[in-house]
């Protein structure tokens, strides 16, 4: 049977010298002894889980599409994805609208890909029949998502569906802002300043309070997307029914350093000042917040309005699904974590999320054969022409990451290895516990 080794494995939450042995794309023994794939010092990590990702079709596949995708995830070491219901047309949020996207993806995905379902205001009859269908979870706004086919929930609307999922037993993923606190641009539509001064952190942190309480009532599992403030994390750590997680743009930049004019780095809610970055690590070092996730989101340029800068007019997004164990170990390792802080991260962790631990996110007997041999000593200068997103466009641009992604492994099977992509055949998950 295949084995791999390395002096460097994470195993749960240890980093060790390990073999592993698998067959059939399943581990089937974590031990010791010679291996027919010596990687020496290494790293072995579990396949990423990327559980915030906007895939985009069908409809808007010339934002990105499932092929792009799916070779950028393989790139990055991540094994697994989860598609998010917007902005594909239709959206998922009907049964039958889930079948189309899984018509669509089924030919065109290099990893293994599961899906989320949305809530939009009308659709509520439709998640017991997405729940039997499999999706992880579902969805929700609190306020205007940007496409107009995915609006958002009034309140009244948000707790009875909070309801309806408790009873299904799965998650409900919200992208919790006030609309009442989100404000116009002053004057200047390319300054960053006002970009940040009209979406406050007090926006963030209201519409949290409100979820927690409705959360309370409903006993709905509640995970707050893509928290951007210290205060938004402590208040997800304060409360029994949610989770919560974050991204690596708002742990590597801060607001002071971002100039007038880069929409590249625009996304909502936005990334704030320096204190908040440092709040961020500090709730995830604490458990406040679970999870790294990229909630790439790309766009054309001409919609990222990269000539213009215009600010306000530009699509709030970040492409950064291939660099987001990268972005996050120079962060972090800055900061004294290791590997096994990033497994958790950005593995485990969402695996539990969308009801996928049963086979992935972990390495231990029974699991997916998913792996990614990683060099944390290695650096890379990023250019987006050179990356496998559709799109170019990254607030990454001519930085150097620290850390490498040497091999890709799904299920037994390398899909990148060293630079080089092997197309791979993923298949579609649902959920299970």
């Amino acid at each position: 049977m295949p084995t791999l080794r390395s002096s460097r494995v994470v195993i749960g939450s240890e980093i060790r010298p390990a073999t592993v042995r698998y067959e059939s794309g399943v581990i089937l023994e974590v031990g010791t002894g010679v291996a027919d794939e010596d990687y020496g010092d290494l790293v072995i990590m579990p396949g990423l889980v990327d559980s915030h990702v906007h895939v985009n079709e069908p409809g808007r596949t010339d934002w990105e599409g499932f092929e792009t995708a799916t070779r950028a995830a393989a790139a990055g070491g991540s094994t697994t994805i989860v598609d998010m219901p917007l902005n594909s047309i239709p959206p998922t949020v009907t049964v039958e609208a889930l079948a189309v996207k899984r018509r669509v993806a089924s030919p065109k995905i290099s990893v293994d890909t599961a899906f989320w379902g949305g809530i939009v205001p009308g659709s509520s009859a439709e998640v017991p029949g997405m729940v039997a269908a499999g999706v992880a979870g579902f969805k929700a706004f609190m306020v205007d998502s940007g496409v107009e086919e995915f609006p958002p929930l009034s309140l009244e609307e948000l707790e009875s569906s909070m309801g309806d999922l408790a009873a299904e037993g799965v998650p409900l993923l919200l992208h919790a802002e006030d609309p009442d606190l989100v404000l116009e641009f002053e004057s200047d539509t390319r300054s960053y300043g006002e970009y940040l001064a009209s979406r406050p952190t007090d926006s963030e942190v209201h519409a949290i309070d409100l979820a927690a309480a409705m959360a309370e009532r409903s006993g709905a599992a509640v995970h707050i997307l893509h928290v951007s403030s210290g205060e938004g994390a402590e208040r997800v750590g304060s409360s029994r029914w949610m989770t919560g997680e974050t991204c690596p743009h708002y742990l590597v930049f801060c607001a002071e350093e971002i100039p007038g004019g880069a929409t590249p780095f625009k996304c909502a809610p936005p990334i704030r000042g320096g204190d908040h970055r440092d709040a961020l690590w500090a709730a995830l070092d604490s458990g406040w917040l679970t999870m790294i996730v990229s909630d790439h989101s790309p766009a054309p340029a001409d919609i990222k309005e990269v000539e213009s800068g215009d600010l306000a007019r530009a699509w709030g997004g970040i492409g950064s699904l291939q660099l987001r164990l990268q972005a996050t170990w120079t962060a972090a390792s800055a900061r004294g974590y290791g590997p096994e802080h990033l497994a958790g991260w950005l593995a485990e962790n969402p695996a539990r999320l969308a009801g996928l631990a049963h086979r992935k996110g972990a390495i231990g007997e029974g699991k997916d054969a998913d792996f990614v041999v990683f060099d944390p000593d290695g650096a890379e200068t990023i250019r987006g022409a050179d990356l496998h997103h559709r799109h170019p466009i990254t607030p990454y641009e001519g930085m150097t990451l620290r850390g490498t992604v040497v091999q890709t492994i799904l299920r037994g099977q390398t899909v990148y290895d060293r630079g080089d992509l092997i197309t791979g055949t993923g298949l579609m998950l649902e959920r299970n516990g």
